[in-house]
């Protein structure tokens, strides 16, 4: 875990063709390699290229193996990592599909033009809402952007009711958030879109300013608000929910505030999408069907405490419903705009 008050800044093309070589040589066990066409070096075999955690993936492909006997290779990173690959590679990448931790990622693909239309048994499946109005990826859970706070330390009452508050003098080095993190730049993406760029800007300089806490991951800035080491993280709300199922509710010294209208609070998916040289692979598209089913939702309920997307499906308990969460100046398709995002955030040393 990165823990630091600054970080020095880096040229934004810099670390778009550095995540991309890194990702190059950085792979699953079944890596598959670069070929001439997307999807061909690997025959009889689904590559996926996953923003996801290994962790929480991996026993829903292997449930995706078991029920199909279709073969998966997998090659994990982070979703703006392997956005950049992905776009880096063109038509030469051996994906067949890309799972994004959020719209963000998948909206620059389909912005360079490298995903394939999807079915309509597929797109309406799922609210348009939560999904690309292009029909070119398709959401499959939901997850809230929240505040944790340390409830010995802070009052419920005290916490702010946005973001845009924490740039104050009171918040000075106690706040933290994964600058790196595919949520958190499709949140200041989000902040671009309903607030404006003069806004945006100037809350991430104040906040670069504020001596914020910047780490590598989600899970690693909530247990620092956990252990009592921060006041306030920026996280989505499943891995508070994750870390009270595994210590126990009354274990969790961490606390959440949901933001409802708020940019900081704004609901965001894991999309999936199928690349345009895969658009007739049956894998591929039995593959977004499996992840839009049922069985896989309830997955997602279970195991990582997301939001469902298939309507019919109990969302986990206790969590506000996403009606009251939902902003209505935000349309996903807006926040394919990474690339300024990560701009604007290595500009003021967040990156």
């Amino acid at each position: 875990m990165r823990l630091s008050t600054r970080s020095r800044t880096v040229p934004f093309i810099s670390l778009i063709a550095a995540s991309a070589l890194a990702l190059t040589g950085c792979a699953g066990a079944t890596s598959a390699e670069v070929g001439s066409g997307s999807g061909t070096t690997n025959a009889g075999v689904l590559t996926i290229y996953a923003g996801r955690d290994e962790a929480l993936i991996s026993p829903l492909l292997e449930m995706f193996t078991a029920e199909t006997g279709i073969a998966v290779d997998v090659r994990y990173g982070t979703s703006p990592e392997l956005a950049a690959l992905l776009i880096e590679e063109g038509d030469r990448s051996p994906a067949n599909v890309f799972l994004s931790q959020d719209a963000g990622a998948l909206g620059a693909l389909s912005t360079a033009d490298l995903l394939a239309g999807l079915p309509n048994d597929i797109t309406e499946v799922i609210p348009q809402d939560f999904s690309s109005t292009n029909s070119d990826w398709v959401g499959v859970t939901g997850r809230a952007r929240v505040i944790a706070y340390d409830s010995q330390k802070i009052a419920a009452t005290d916490v702010p009711d946005s973001v845009l508050e924490l740039t104050a003098p009171q918040w000075s080095g106690r706040v933290g958030f994964p600058p790196g993190n595919a949520s958190f730049q499709s949140f200041v993406t989000a902040l671009r879109v309903i607030e404006g760029e003069t806004v945006a800007e100037q809350w991430v300089s104040d906040m670069a300013a504020n001596s914020p806490v910047l780490t590598e991951k989600n899970g690693a800035t909530l247990d620092l608000v956990n252990s009592g080491q921060l006041d306030i993280a920026l996280i989505n709300h499943y891995y508070w929910y994750q870390s009270a199922a595994e210590l126990g509710v009354e274990n969790m010294r961490a606390q959440l505030k949901f933001l409802p209208g708020d940019a900081g609070g704004i609901v965001n998916v894991t999309g999936a999408g199928i690349m345009k040289g895969s658009a007739s692979n049956a894998e591929a598209l039995q593959f977004l069907r499996f992840l839009i089913s049922s069985a896989a939702q309830q997955y997602f309920v279970n195991e990582t405490f997301e939001y469902p997307l298939l309507p019919g499906i109990d969302a986990p308990v206790g969590l506000p419903s996403l009606s009251s969460l939902a902003n209505v100046e935000l349309n996903l398709d807006d926040l394919e705009s990474l690339s300024d995002t990560q701009r604007m955030l290595a500009k003021h040393g967040l990156l």
